[in-house]
């Protein structure tokens, strides 16, 4: 067994859309980011390399290359778990963490866990996403922006 963890933070920004865990959140601001800017996902990728010994997010799609612009991040997440499939790895069990002031993320958690667990191939009951509000602390509790964290654990 692999563990791996991943965090993830980008600041809201006007005239984009926020998608988190693959789901289009209704709410006035996205995320500013390279890529579509979810988090979740990134914080997801960054986890997922990092139980399997392959760096993080930034090494295998940059932010400097033009390919990756306002790329769905889900395709990023695809292309990760194709790397792990490669060295004969799957994904057993997955945590997520949001943490946001606003949007309310309850009505999307399950949404969430079936675009996730699709993609990861893995079963649903073994993906769990959590969202908390930091009580108004920090930049996340100020409504300046959006945090996730990620565990996963690998197989062989």
């Amino acid at each position: 067994m692999l563990i791996g963890q991943g965090i993830d933070a980008h600041r809201f920004a006007p005239e984009r859309r926020l998608v988190l865990g693959g789901i289009h959140i209704p709410h006035e601001l996205g995320l500013a980011a390279h890529s579509d800017g979810d988090v979740v996902i990134h914080a997801l990728c960054d986890a997922l390399l990092g139980a399997a010994g392959l760096g993080d997010i930034g090494r295998h799609f940059p932010d400097t290359d033009a390919a990756f612009k306002d790329i769905d991040s889900r395709i990023l997440l695809r292309r990760v778990m194709a790397a792990l499939t490669e060295r004969g790895l799957a994904v057993h069990n997955v945590d997520l963490t949001i943490a946001a002031q606003a949007p309310k993320l309850a009505p999307y958690r399950d949404a969430m866990r079936e675009v996730l667990a699709g993609d990861l191939g893995c079963p649903i009951e073994r993906l769990n996403v959590k969202a908390t509000t930091t009580e108004r602390m920090g930049f996340t509790g100020r409504g300046e922006g959006i945090a996730a964290f990620a565990v996963v654990l690998l197989a062989e």
